[in-house]
């Protein structure tokens, strides 16, 4: 695929590199890095082992892909094949040379400064021969009150520590964006870096303006996105499920009256996430707005700053840590394909297509892409077919658009394997969903026959496996009966009833792969989605060989369950779901004796641990978790979880030790 064309002298307020590198998979032979730049920079990727010298690897047409999103935006897909090995559990020190028509060569300490560690020149990395740690999160939402829970990483790699003490990877397992749910200020911030950048326009079939230029601008752009869609009695379900929020009495109200709709909105909202240089190219103009909109916007300013002012350590860590993504619902739309009634009304109607079409090819190149990059190459030919054929007000080209649009809904190679040790299998439990077909607004199962049969042959004769699941394959009985109640009655999206107990067919299929006697005897199944923290060790019953599963779940990053309503879910579920309640007996997982580890914080038995932040797994030789710790973004100390027997004191020592190094 051909280089967009350089430009010779870049506008003077704009730097050069605009958000990245991020490091993604990285392997002995191969490594993966996603940046974007405000022009096709010449880049060079020097690497120097241990303390040789450095080497230079200029990143040609077959290294790197430049894909062309704006007037001054081209994203850098790095993928740099070796022909020698680097090797294992060594620091490996990496710069991105560039040079411009006015000026040499320059490495990351000149041109970002802000993503090196103190007394560092260059970034580095290190490759684990296995993992023997991680850390994984999920649901970081930039307006919610909490601390970014990405700041612990980069607070735990600025610890000095020795190569093989770093964890192998950062897992993150869902709603790395809230597409759906977006404050005014932030929005704002999108719309200027679409100005500021040129990011490529779009026209608009099915609603009420015709193309993105006059959406930006309509009266309603902000927090009244739904009077934007066509005034058709038909249309109230779309008009309710994409903007006007769904009302959620058992648990929250969602908001999404200011959802994201065009490309250029989702690919603006990466920038500003994942970097702090797009914040600088900001004015603080506040939207012409209702007297209510205004004290809105002016309460939610203040997280947002807050938010801002953690990028550049957020921008660090990621420099520096290999990190692999998987979408849950908020990376799209909330509730995405939750159901087959859903699905019809979805993708029944040009608008809503578009709006999912557009948040799902800035996943692709955003986050897809950096997980597995052989898969890609069709889809990243469409996407530049898609930019080349701009028409002359710089609007993608509509046919193409939609042409992806639809390969990429029935796209069946989001999930990914990676050849580690122990195996990781990172699950797409979105996009192959195995709906009902006695009912269509039941809750559809999160992964078809076929999908879960390709998961049992990735599992088949491995001794231990790690498995991410966005929603926790083990979840809180209490809240899935809620959620079933709920779905009985006909009402799924009123309590987001997306569970793997949810669906008799999905249920039985996952349960009887554990059980499965060439299938791994250890998994730990890593989830996030729920907003509260918890592990449970999962046994089968009558049966001494095993396997043994672990529940690991560490939500949010930068998002928390409300505290008073959690605490009555333990506390009941701890009554109602007791070993001894002839309850358990009407559940699927009446076969498996469910065993919670406790928070060593815990004051009165709390299963539960509410509070933004990151997990931290340890693994033993034979892939069991050795420790599980939860580190908080408000800074206290990290939390382990423990079996009711350990004596508790020791493991809140363990939790201290870990925050002041990487291996306690």
């Amino acid at each position: 695929m051909p280089a967009a064309t350089p430009l010779s002298t870049p506008p003077a307020h704009l730097p050069l590199v605009l958000a990245g590198p991020l490091l993604r998979r990285l392997q002995p032979q191969r490594l993966v890095l996603w940046l974007v730049g405000s022009q096709a920079l010449p880049l060079t990727l020097q690497l120097a082992v241990g303390d040789s010298a450095p080497e230079d690897y200029p990143l040609d047409e077959a290294q790197c892909q430049v894909l062309q999103i704006g007037e001054q935006a081209f994203l850098h897909l790095i993928d740099l094949h070796l022909d020698t090995p680097l090797p294992y559990d060594v620091q490996i020190d990496y710069d991105l040379l560039l040079a411009t028509a006015d000026q040499p060569a320059q490495g990351i300490a000149a041109w970002a400064p802000h993503l090196l560690y103190a007394g560092a020149q260059r970034a580095n990395f290190v490759l684990r021969a296995r993992i023997d740690q991680l850390l994984h999160g999920s649901c970081r939402k930039p307006h919610h009150a909490a601390t970014d829970g990405l700041l612990c990483v980069d607070r735990l790699l600025a610890t000095a520590h020795a190569p093989e003490q770093r964890p192998a990877l950062l897992l993150m397992s869902g709603d790395q964006v809230y597409a759906d749910d977006v404050s005014g200020p932030l929005l704002r911030a999108i719309h200027q870096v679409i100005e500021a950048l040129g990011l490529f326009g779009e026209r608009l079939e099915g609603a009420v303006v015709d193309d993105s230029d006059a959406l930006y601008v309509h009266p309603a752009s902000y927090y009244q996105r739904a009077d934007l869609l066509p005034a058709l009695e038909s249309n109230d379900t779309l008009r309710e499920k994409f903007f006007g929020g769904v009302e959620k009495p058992i648990f929250t109200s969602s908001s999404a009256d200011n959802h994201l709709v065009t490309f250029a909105e989702v690919m603006a909202m990466y920038l500003l996430v994942w970097s702090p240089t797009p914040w600088t190219l900001l004015d603080a103009e506040m939207p012409a707005l209702s007297a209510a909109e205004a004290e809105r916007y002016q309460a939610e300013r203040g997280r947002i700053e807050d938010f801002r002012g953690g990028l550049g350590q957020v921008a660090r860590a990621l420099a520096h840590l290999p990190t692999l993504m998987i979408f849950d619902d908020h990376d799209i739309t909330d509730d995405w394909n939750l159901s087959a009634q859903w699905e019809q009304t979805a993708y029944g109607h040009p608008f809503s297509k578009r709006i999912i079409g557009n948040a799902l090819i800035a996943y692709l190149l955003c986050q897809g892409w950096g997980n597995n990059p052989d898969v890609f190459a069709e889809p990243l030919q469409a996407i530049q077919a898609m930019s080349a054929g701009r028409d002359a007000k710089n609007h993608l080209d509509s046919a193409t658009q939609d042409a992806l649009i639809e390969q990429l809904l029935h796209f069946h190679q989001w999930q990914y394997v990676l050849p580690s040790t122990p195996a990781l299998v990172v699950l797409d439990t979105r996009t192959r969903r195995w709906r009902s077909e006695r009912n269509l607004k039941r809750p559809s199962g999160l992964m078809d026959w076929e999908a879960l049969c390709e998961l049992q042959q990735a599992l088949i004769d491995h001794q231990s496996a790690i498995i991410v699941s966005p929603a926790p394959i083990f979840g809180v009985k209490l809240i899935e009966t809620i959620q079933k109640v709920f779905s009985w009655a006909g009402h799924p999206l009123m309590v987001d009833a997306e569970n793997w107990m949810a669906h008799r067919g999905a249920a039985k299929v996952i349960l009887n792969i554990f059980r499965h006697s060439r299938t791994p005897g250890n998994y730990v199944v890593l989830s996030g989605d729920v907003h509260y923290s918890f592990v449970y060790e999962v046994l089968i019953r009558q049966r001494k060989s095993g396997p043994k599963i672990w529940q690991i779940t560490s939500s949010g990053l930068k998002n928390e369950f409300p505290p008073r309503l959690l605490d009555w879910f333990d506390r009941l579920n701890r009554w109602l779901y007791a070993p001894w309640s002839p309850l358990n007996w009407l559940t699927k997982r009446r076969r498996m004796q469910v065993v919670p580890r406790i928070p060593a914080r815990s004051k009165a038995g709390e299963r539960l641990w509410n509070g933004a932040g990151i997990g931290q797994v340890f693994f033993n030789e034979q892939g069991q978790p050795s420790e599980i710790i939860q580190h908080n973004a408000d800074g206290s100390a990290p939390v382990a979880f423990v079996d009711e027997r350990a004596d508790a004191d020791d493991a809140q020592a363990k939790g201290r030790i870990a925050a002041n190094q990487l291996r306690g």
